[in-house]
């Protein structure tokens, strides 16, 4: 499972920060935003951090210039998943949110397409199940601010498979990250799996 191009759904602080490694990686990078003017800071926001790194010396001027020429943007989520082989969730921590994101992935996206989330507090297992390929389904745990904090979690859930993990390594370590591989907390299974406690009134 080779990965090559890469979209993150989101252009806030988490997806803005995962689009600048991501193409500092060398993979082609769509970043995808339903707001215009969130798209217009986050490549701002994402020049601003590559010519930081060119100051501090951690890049070269022909490095900064070849990220940003694997960056483009999109305001659908439909049209920029489409020859993804990777797509990053990077929304809000509100499961109704990430459900009805996956289910567009998994509609849109192509087959064996990776599809991870990066929610800290949520049950991938969960999330997986909205789609038809969980075994493609996976957690990637960045930690903001991303282009300055060498760690990322892949977050194996129930169904993950092998092939997926070692993709989403490589593409870590491509990232500059120093990755570790977790299993799903079982707390999350278990809230994941628990109706919700209804109170008498």
């Amino acid at each position: 499972m080779e990965v090559k191009t890469i979209t993150v759904i989101g252009a806030a602080t988490m997806g803005r920060g995962i689009a600048c490694v991501a193409a500092q990686g060398g993979y082609r990078t769509v970043l995808e935003d339903v707001s215009a003017s969130i798209l217009e800071q986050a490549l701002a926001w994402i020049q601003e951090s590559l010519d930081e790194g060119v100051a501090r010396r951690k890049l070269t001027g022909t490095q900064r210039d070849a990220a940003i020429g694997l960056i483009r943007t999109s305001r659908s989520v439909d049209e920029s998943i489409r020859e993804a082989d990777m797509v990053i969730e990077a929304t809000p921590e509100e499961m109704e949110t990430k459900l009805e994101i996956f289910t567009l992935l998994d509609k849109f996206a192509r087959p064996g397409a990776i599809l991870a989330s990066t929610t800290s507090s949520l049950s991938v297992s969960e999330i997986a199940t909205i789609t038809f390929r969980a075994e493609h389904c996976v957690g990637m745990h960045f930690f903001i601010p991303v282009p300055n904090t060498k760690l990322l979690e892949v977050v194996r859930a129930l169904e993950t498979s092998e092939e997926t993990i070692f993709a989403c390594t490589e593409v870590g370590r491509r990232m500059g990250k120093e990755v570790v591989v977790v299993t799903e907390s079982p707390d999350l299974l278990r809230a994941a799996s628990t109706p919700a406690s209804t109170s008498t009134p």
